[in-house]
């Protein structure tokens, strides 16, 4: 059985820094696109960034570049969303996925919520202002 489970979130101030982590297990992300999205209160979910199976390839959202950096490391099936700069309106639950496996990264389908084939609970994130 697949899961993702994400860790790392919590309280912070605008300006501060966060790193979510996304743990695999029942499943080898090695050949897997793998992406982070979130889900602000009344509004729908988001894509923020993918990246490709080496790492190689990553999509953000604008609302995401020069602040946030994806990255993975398959040997741990692990992926990571370093947030700097965090801004009020970072305020989300943020969910890690998964794609399916052997497909490849494909710009912007990455940024499609149905090319993504696994969930985790997600991970609270509040900026305070």
């Amino acid at each position: 059985q697949v899961q993702l489970v994400e860790s790392g979130g919590g309280l912070v101030q605008a300006g501060g820094s966060l790193r979510l982590s996304c743990a695999a297990s029942g499943l080898t992300i090695s050949r897997n696109v793998m992406a982070w999205f979130r889900q602000a209160p009344g509004l729908e979910r988001e894509f923020v960034a993918a990246i490709s199976w080496s790492g190689g390839m990553i999509n953000y959202a604008d609302s995401a570049k020069g602040r946030f950096t994806m990255s993975r490391n398959n040997a741990k099936n692990t992926v990571f969303l370093q947030m700097n700069s965090l801004k009020f309106e970072d305020t989300a639950v943020y969910y890690c996925a998964a794609g399916r496996s052997g497909v490849a990264f494909s710009s912007p389908f990455v940024e499609f919520q149905e090319k993504y084939i696994a969930w985790g609970q997600g991970t609270q994130v509040t900026v305070s202002s």
